[in-house]
């Protein structure tokens, strides 16, 4: 492991029950940099993100964090670490408006102790998405699609993390919205300084804003590199297509 890397992943083998999904995953993201996991439906791609939010069961390899061991750790352990996980579909508290969404996230956050700390994140937080702000009493049902989008995306930075993992942030948006959430995941890298690991069907729209691409067939990572080397090549034409030597 090298100095700049955040997260590597080492002959990484897990899966459902008696099902095994990846097959000896090596996967290495740089620090504060943004990685996407390519590849068809059933790669495993959702898994490997499960699979270091210890949501999967997992029978070999290692999963280091700064250089920290996380295969023994429980979920809880890992968001003190300052890693989150956004899932797929948007999931937020409806019954609860916008605010109190925000403010369970902060109640997750071991290092922002201070009432007055944990204002300044939240306006920070607003900063960000304005239309939180704006609908910052409201319940979260009520939200848009893309503003659910924001929101989720909101409670996970207000636990501070070093790490977003993100699962299909696109899912069910608009056009429009999907450029404009990809907009928002690059600004949060830069502005934030945190490493994000994103999985995304939406392949032209993320390469776009990505430093590191990861393909997988099978449940292995069968080509990595930098984005920019990836993004003419036949490795993502195949990606489109779903066909793979």
């Amino acid at each position: 492991m090298y100095a700049a890397c955040v997260l590597e992943i080492r002959n990484l083998h897990a899966g459902y029950e008696d099902l095994e999904v990846l097959k000896g995953v090596d996967l290495i993201l740089e620090q504060r940099k943004i990685g996407v996991l390519l590849g068809p439906n059933g790669a495993g791609k959702s898994t490997l993100i499960k699979a270091i939010f210890n949501l999967v069961k997992i029978t070999k390899g290692d999963i280091r964090f700064y250089g920290e061991n996380l295969r023994d750790l429980y979920t809880h352990d890992l968001l003190a670490h300052g890693i989150t996980y956004v899932p797929q579909g948007r999931i937020n508290f409806g019954m609860l408006t916008v605010e109190e969404n925000l403010l369970m996230g902060l109640t997750l956050s071991p290092t922002l102790s201070l009432k007055r700390e944990r204002e300044n994140h939240m306006e920070r937080i607003f900063a960000q998405f304005p239309v939180l702000k704006e609908k910052r009493k409201e319940y979260a049902f009520r939200l848009s699609g893309g503003q659910q989008q924001q929101l989720a995306l909101g409670r996970a930075l207000m636990m501070m993390p070093k790490l977003l993992l993100l699962d299909e942030p696109s899912l069910g948006l608009a056009p429009k919205l999907v450029k404009e959430i990809f907009v928002t995941i690059k600004r949060i890298n830069q502005e934030f300084g945190i490493s994000i690991l994103v999985v995304e069907h939406n392949i032209k729209s993320v390469v776009d804003i990505a430093d590191q691409c990861f393909v997988m067939v099978q449940g292995k990572i069968v080509k990595s590199g930098p984005a920019s080397a990836l993004k003419d090549s036949s490795v993502l034409q195949k990606v489109f297509v779903g066909k793979f030597d």
